[in-house]
């Protein structure tokens, strides 16, 4: 019983936190330019020339918009739903999607169910899937003329502004509405580092950092299996870390001074001014290389006598 009451609460808990950051992604959906009486811009997927929408998914990831609602109606929020099940209505990062207001939702998705009336306020919204939590609003104003724009003066944020295509102010449906053609970070570094000695220099702090940091990574890895292997050794042989720490081990050369000590005392023979060196060797010993399995003479040469 304790099971079934845990496992739903971690279903709700999950289905909450899932919920609470759909909302909070949707609540990145900018509306970002609008054109009202288009007559030389963007045709449709049917080359027909309709009064578009475009929408900014202002998040740092992507944001699906299906089941959300589009209207130019306060009264009736839940004018036209985007339909759930076209792959193009998830929005990728920081990207746009346009739909066109002609009133004929049975041509597809990006059709709406209203239109918008040139020479007079035309007011838009976005309403979350509930039908009540307004997302975003504009008011396009009834001067706006054919083929201009209603657009924030960058993406999803900024002030309104009217688009004529003249000069700088670019119609950019689909697009972003501040198009860069330099990148002032790239041009200042150019001025303040004119032969790029800066950037060899911090080339090279970014590299050896990074092997630094390698070389750091590998020799604490090899510690930890080092403790790692030592802790399975001693588990293996029922040492326990205090009775590792009470335990004095001798080294070889001790153990061979004692040995010889006991030896000259136990066999008695004619004195002898030999000096002994022991040096400790780490070699395994094998019968292979052992001189006592040699040979003695060389075969066939009993014959010979």
């Amino acid at each position: 019983m304790k099971k079934v009451i845990s496992t739903i609460a971690a279903a709700l808990l999950i289905s909450g936190a899932a919920s609470t950051a759909l909302a909070q992604s949707r609540s990145g959906l900018r509306i970002n330019e609008v054109m009202v009486s288009n007559q030389s811009s963007i045709v449709d997927d049917y080359g027909q020339k309709h009064a578009w929408i475009e929408l900014f998914n202002s998040n740092f990831s992507p944001l699906e918009i299906s089941s959300v609602f589009l209207t130019n109606d306060s009264t009736q929020p839940r004018l036209y739903p985007v339909p759930l099940g076209d792959v193009n209505t998830e929005i990728p990062k920081r990207q746009h999607v346009v739909f066109f207001a002609d009133g004929e939702p049975n041509k597809g998705t990006f059709h709406t169910s209203f239109t918008l009336v040139p020479g007079q306020d035309n007011w838009i919204g976005i309403y979350d899937a509930d039908g009540v939590t307004l997302i975003d609003e504009v008011t396009i104003p009834a001067e706006l003329g054919p083929d201009q724009t209603w657009a924030r003066t960058s993406d999803g944020f900024g002030e309104w502004a009217v688009r004529d295509g003249i000069g700088t102010g670019y119609i950019t449906p689909s697009s972003a509405n501040v198009i860069k053609d330099t990148n002032k970070k790239i041009e200042n570094f150019a001025e303040l580092d004119e032969n790029g000695f800066g950037m060899t220099v911090m080339a090279m702090c970014i590299v050896f950092t990074a092997l630094l940091v390698l070389c750091l990574s590998f020799y604490s890895i090899g510690k930890i299996g080092s403790a790692v292997s030592r802790m399975n050794k001693m588990r293996a042989h029922g040492v326990d870390k205090e009775e590792k720490a009470t335990v004095k081990h001798d080294s070889g050369e001790e153990i061979a001074a004692i040995i010889m000590a006991l030896h000259e005392h136990l066999n008695t023979h004619d004195a002898e001014s030999t000096i002994l060196t022991i040096n400790k060797v780490k070699r395994a010993y094998s019968p292979w290389s052992s001189k006592i399995y040699g040979l003695r003479e060389v075969p066939g040469s009993h014959r010979a006598k």
